[in-house]
């Protein structure tokens, strides 16, 4: 029976091999936090069932750290405390544009057409504004938003005719979960305490006194609520 035992465990050994080695690194991570936060809540639960509540008590909280429920405390969490150079990525059809987590300076790239791969930084403003002519609605959005935070005030010195509006552009289908985490920047397999610490940074940096943007205000709370709907 022992020898029947120890077989089995090896085709085991030899199939979870097999998997891992193959696997996407980042998936199989995710599918071992998860897996280890269901299994101690459930240790936990039991442990609790019998009485042991000071076993149970710290089981069940490593449980909630690894399902992301709560903070993990240092030592525990250290991939979920802030990552210095964190930044968001928004793309349209012809801009692409980056928020820095920490010091809020956006910036960005022409994706298509006579400037494709120019800086935004090294386009001086005439240029811009004639570009906004021809951008289709989302990407002139973006564009708008990058403007408002390199020379505030420079829709007082465009005409109607120029394309500058305010508001938020439509969207071409739904939001994809890849596209929600580059706009929250964020890794796969992100918890929903570090969807939600995301989501305040950068709303903090998107406040309208900070030259914020109501489009992007608008494409962060959308990639949280992405995000989140796999937690609920």
């Amino acid at each position: 029976m022992t020898l029947i035992f120890g077989i089995g465990a090896l085709i085991l050994l030899l199939v979870a091999a097999r998997f891992y080695s193959n696997a996407n690194p980042q998936q199989v991570a995710y599918a071992l936090r998860t897996g280890g936060g269901i299994a101690s809540l459930g240790i936990a639960a039991y442990l609790t069932a019998t009485g042991r509540f000071y076993a149970a008590i710290p089981l069940g909280y490593f449980g909630a750290t690894l399902l992301g429920w709560i903070p993990s405390p240092v030592g525990l969490g250290a991939r979920m405390r802030k990552t210095p150079g964190q930044v968001s990525r928004v793309r349209s059809r012809f801009v692409e544009m980056e928020l820095d987590h920490d010091s809020g300076d956006m910036r960005g790239r022409i994706l298509e057409g006579q400037y494709e791969n120019v800086p935004l930084d090294a386009l001086d403003r005439p240029t811009l504004l004639a570009l906004l002519k021809d951008f289709d609605a989302e990407s002139r959005s973006l564009l708008e938003a990058y403007l408002d935070r390199r020379e505030p005030g420079w829709r007082e010195d465009v005409d109607e005719n120029t394309g500058a509006r305010q508001g938020e552009a439509p969207r071409v289908g739904p939001m994809t979960q890849e596209e929600a985490l580059q706009i929250l920047g964020l890794e796969p397999g992100a918890g929903a305490f570090e969807i939600r610490r995301a989501h305040r940074t950068l709303m903090k940096k998107l406040h309208p006194d900070q030259g914020g943007s109501t489009y992007l205000a608008a494409r962060v709370n959308e990639a949280k609520e992405v995000l989140l709907r796999r937690h609920n």
